[in-house]
């Protein structure tokens, strides 16, 4: 019964329960303030941000961040390949996938 307090489903409930706690105390310590203009807008050190022409959509950088995922993958899979020349071999055909995969994500779109 004394390990019941370790179990994980335990302690994210407490510790849930600890956070919401902390979260109500900061918002009822907190002062209310009126909406300004600028609320919503990002910070830039001051300054207003305008907007480029070249916006990067989420369609860009979900690609984006899938070609990081693959090359990170590829990097740890081929320097984790144990020595000898059929693995290497192994590792080539995957290296060859890998290089597929960013021609495709690095293409250009309709």
């Amino acid at each position: 019964m004394g390990n019941l307090w370790y179990s994980p489903p335990v302690a994210v409930v407490f510790y849930s329960l600890v956070v919401f706690a902390i979260y109500q105390v900061g918002k009822w310590c907190s002062e209310v303030g009126g909406d300004s203009p600028g609320k919503h807008l990002p910070y830039t050190g001051g300054e207003l941000l305008e907007r480029s022409s070249g916006a990067f959509g989420y369609h860009a950088f979900f690609r984006l961040a899938l070609l990081f995922g693959i090359l990170h993958v590829a990097a740890l899979v081929v320097s984790t390949l144990p020595s000898g020349w059929q693995l290497h071999r192994m590792g080539l055909v995957y290296l060859a996938g890998v290089a597929v995969s960013v021609f495709v994500l690095t293409g250009q779109e309709d």
